[in-house]
């Protein structure tokens, strides 16, 4: 099995969470590397083992998994009990459709645990924010005597409720971005799309869990490349963090025959040289599927560009309002002519 968090906590298997609490209380306070200045490097390795057992078992999901399958399970190096599925300590995964159930565990910072649980830090000092002013006092300060350095029994911790928090605001985690892919179609029509993603939520008692969400995203038409969606707090819940937002950003697809600029559609059409001079008719499928015809009678020289107004991209601000359809021509030109070729030139077009 590895690691065995029973013995690490010095409690069998059937602890509760009252057990394991007064467990972790006991140890994290005897192995805290505030407390051990002269074999702070083995007091550091024990304190982050018995912080990550603490953290396995008290939650009913990891416990689950580690009973049956180990240290090796907690890893992902064997599969999961079918209900213990969705990422593990800080992982937030994205998912667009239904994958395999990974559980994979990371552990939590062996401080936060510590400061969650006991609502100060360190148990040698800093404690006037987390306790109410208390740090300050000295031998006489507490009632009946007791010292600063006798505040650090069982008594007092119970004294001030089961994992008090921290006194100071919660840090934001940083955001969570991701692409999210568009056709030009759904840009210009607008669309629904929705997204499915795996975290981790916390119950009242600090516990966590994995759960699934499908979030559902409103595509308005007109919608630019970089535009952002923000679903607040989204992230995984843990510690004394606030859930990070989950930020989606909008990017185009290429399209086969129109490219954007801007609220303009521009498009490019390939001509003969006959074409160019005698006159061309362009003929598009609009991306709301429309058919669209548009003669050019005027001659089109290499920079010549047609302007379609209104057959471009609606305006976001306003979708009633589109920007303009530009066409944009490739002329071919012959590679040779004929001498009767040159002279009919001549003959007919001014010098």
């Amino acid at each position: 099995m590895g690691v065995d968090y029973y013995k690490l906590l010095q409690v069998d298997k059937n602890a509760n969470d009252d057990d394991l609490k007064k467990a972790y209380r006991k140890l994290a306070m005897k192995w805290h590397p505030d407390k051990n200045p002269t074999n702070k490097k083995e007091a550091e390795s024990k304190f982050k083992q018995i912080s990550e057992a603490y953290e396995v078992l008290s939650d009913p999901q990891k416990r689950a998994i580690y009973d049956q399958y180990g240290e090796e399970g907690l890893k992902g190096q064997v599969p999961p009990p079918p209900d213990a599925g969705g990422p593990g300590g800080g992982a937030t995964f994205f998912q667009t459709g239904d994958g395999p159930n990974v559980f994979r565990f990371n552990p939590r910072n062996a401080n936060d645990i510590f400061a969650e649980i006991f609502g100060f830090s360190s148990p040698m000092g800093g404690m006037g924010s987390g306790m109410g002013g208390m740090g300050g006092m000295g031998g006489g300060g507490m009632r009946g005597g007791r010292s600063f350095g006798g505040m650090f029994g069982e008594d007092m911790f119970s004294s001030f409720g089961e994992g008090r928090p921290m006194s100071h605001a919660p840090r934001k985690a940083e955001p969570i971005e991701k692409r999210l892919p568009c056709s030009l179609e759904e840009l210009y029509k607008g669309t629904t799309k929705k997204m499915k993603i795996s975290r981790e939520i916390a119950d009242a008692s600090g516990m966590t869990m994995p759960v699934e969400e499908i979030l559902t995203i409103e595509i308005k038409p007109g919608w630019k490349k970089g535009t952002k969606i923000t679903f607040p707090e989204k992230g995984n819940e843990q510690g004394n963090m606030i859930p990070a937002d989950l930020v989606f950003i909008i990017d185009e697809k290429p399209h086969p025959t129109f490219t954007r600029d801007g609220n303009d559609l521009v498009v490019t059409q390939k001509i003969t040289l006959a074409e160019a001079l005698t006159g061309y008719t362009v003929d598009l499928t609009t991306l709301d599927g429309r058919s669209i015809t548009i003669p050019i009678t005027n001659v089109i020289s290499p920079n010549y560009e047609e302007v379609v107004p209104k057959e471009g991209m609606p305006v976001p601000k306003d979708p009633s309002k589109k920007g303009n359809l530009r066409i944009k021509f490739n002329i071919k030109f012959p590679t040779r002519l004929s001498p009767d070729q040159k002279a009919g030139i001549k003959k007919y077009l001014p010098a």
